[in-house]
């Protein structure tokens, strides 16, 4: 199949796809330049707080026993707390996650 020359010109114009990254700095520095989102966990009146604290560690396995409760008792008391901060992709997983323990998460923008 040939392109017309129009095509061809037009072809030639659009930008040249880069390979993947190949090492996990380059991997590590396009992680970086992604737009960060906030996961927030938002109080609510039926789950026990154990439930919330396994809740979040099963969710978020960066999360240790001692940040869990610490995001436990903030939501808690201040009516929301922030759990991550992280890619939107990574976000959108982590909300779904808590969601599916029954709790109440959203995202924003970082």
């Amino acid at each position: 199949m040939r392109l017309s020359p129009q095509l061809h010109e037009a072809a030639a114009a659009l930008p040249q796809r880069t390979s993947a990254p190949r090492t996990d700095a380059e991997v590590e520095e396009r992680l970086r330049l992604l737009p960060r989102f906030r996961v927030l966990l938002h109080n609510d009146d039926h789950n026990e707080m154990a439930h919330v604290v396994h809740a979040l560690i099963s969710s978020v396995p960066s999360l240790s026993a001692d940040e869990a409760m610490r995001i436990m008792l903030e939501a808690h008391l201040q009516g929301v707390a922030q759990v991550i901060v992280c890619p939107k992709e990574a976000a959108e997983h982590y909300r779904e996650r808590l969601e599916s323990f029954g709790l109440t998460s959203t995202i924003e923008p970082a």
